[in-house]
């Protein structure tokens, strides 16, 4: 039996995805890791009232079911907790012990039956993609990374080599939600200072200075109403070149290669 508590804070998560939907966000971003399963299962309900078409849908497999054993029951699972006949994008959450050849050619064959329109990766390195790139991967879409303004590890080697194989990054916790200094950053006195001068929060000049690149997408998180607002409204404020300057040399780029972040939970 499904409790009061249960059918207020459902329909608190649907107006939720209405505000993210009718802001012009359409990325809707999950994995069968997350809650396992209750994620998804929660974000089936809450887009049912919504066109198909309007939603761009990700989920992920976990590295041990992406394998001949299990990826494709898996992916059946999700789109059962999805309420949907597809995705949109499929990512292998993190690389495992499968050979790479063996989940690229799962991949593959999901595609062609019309369970998933593409799909990624989450958390490979460099090395990483270029052994996938190598070994038959060349239509991997994306890579879902950890990035924010204090973790730009991937700008030295990773995310050129991407562009360059046109493979796009989709930059997960760019509020820096995945670090222990999030305090730090959002009372840094050039953030303040930038946030002032735009008229605009800390959140806000977190998010805009990852969508101000080059092919990546920005995924952020949030549980509430009022901060998601905020943070749909970047996607009309771009970073004026002298306060992105300023970010720059505040927070600048590594100048040699280092492993990967990756967040813990993701």
């Amino acid at each position: 039996m499904v409790s009061r508590r249960q059918r207020f804070d459902a329909s608190r998560r649907n107006c939720r995805i209405a505000l993210w939907l009718g802001t012009g966000v359409s990325i809707i971003d999950t994995a069968e890791m997350c809650g396992n399963g209750r994620s998804e299962n929660l974000v089936g309900e809450a887009i049912q009232p919504f066109i198909c078409d309007s939603i761009y849908l990700i989920s992920k497999v976990l590295p041990g079911n992406a394998n001949s054993h299990n990826l494709e029951c898996s992916l059946d699972v999700s789109l059962y907790r999805l309420q949907t006949g597809y995705l949109d994008m499929y990512l292998y959450h993190w690389r495992g012990a499968t050979s790479l050849p063996e989940t690229v050619e799962l991949m593959e064959k999901m595609v062609q039956k019309g369970k998933i329109k593409a799909w990624g990766v989450s958390n490979f390195d460099f090395e990483d993609m270029h052994e996938l790139h190598d070994g038959g991967g060349t239509n991997c879409e994306t890579n879902e990374v950890l990035y924010y303004l204090e973790s730009r590890g991937i700008e030295f080697v990773l995310e050129p080599w991407q562009d360059a194989n046109s493979i796009s990054t989709i930059a997960y916790c760019p509020l820096a939600q995945a670090g222990e200094l999030q305090d730090d950053l959002l009372h840094h006195p050039e953030m303040r200072q930038i946030a002032d001068e735009l008229n605009i929060s800390v959140y806000q000049v977190l998010l805009c200075f990852t969508l101000a690149q080059q092919n990546m997408v920005s995924i952020p998180r949030t549980g509430k109403t009022a901060h998601m607002k905020e943070l749909a409204d970047c996607l009309d404020i771009r970073l004026p070149a002298g306060q992105y300057a300023a970010l720059d040399e505040a927070f600048p780029a590594l100048q040699r290669h280092v492993p990967l972040d990756i967040s813990k939970g993701r």
